[in-house]
């Protein structure tokens, strides 16, 4: 397995992960994404597009190309979080559900650029 693979099959799983605990938080996730500050109508969209990327990455298809678009996804995010960390709002994070209770901080925006990180590596290495 080479380094794009390993690299694409565990974004693929914090994806699958992500989707899966949005989902199963149901509307309590919903609120947490609408006070962070995501637009009402895309928030039904989120898991479900973070469950198929996660799924095409870890089967490994198209994985350059699924990797890019994991990234642009993940760079929105953090640049969601930034904003809201520049406005002094440390509102719960949501990023994986109902597991996400603590507010934002600098962790956060640490966790997605490694995350940025590794689908760099899937889609360029």
């Amino acid at each position: 397995m080479t380094v794009a693979a390993v690299a694409g099959f565990v974004l693929g799983v914090v994806l699958l992960a992500s989707g899966a605990l949005k989902l199963a938080a149901g509307p309590r996730w919903t609120a947490q994404a609408t006070a962070m500050g995501a637009p009402t109508v895309a928030v039904p969209a989120v898991p479900w597009i973070e469950l198929a990327l996660g799924a095409l990455l870890v089967a490994g298809v198209a994985r350059s190309a699924v990797a890019l678009l994991a990234a642009a996804m993940l760079v929105v995010f953090t640049a969601v979080l930034v904003l809201r960390l520049a406005e002094g709002r440390r509102v719960p994070c949501a990023c994986f559900g109902a597991r996400s209770t603590r507010p934002i901080g600098v962790g956060s925006v640490v966790r997605n650029l490694v995350l940025i990180a590794l689908a760099l590596v899937a889609a360029f290495s």
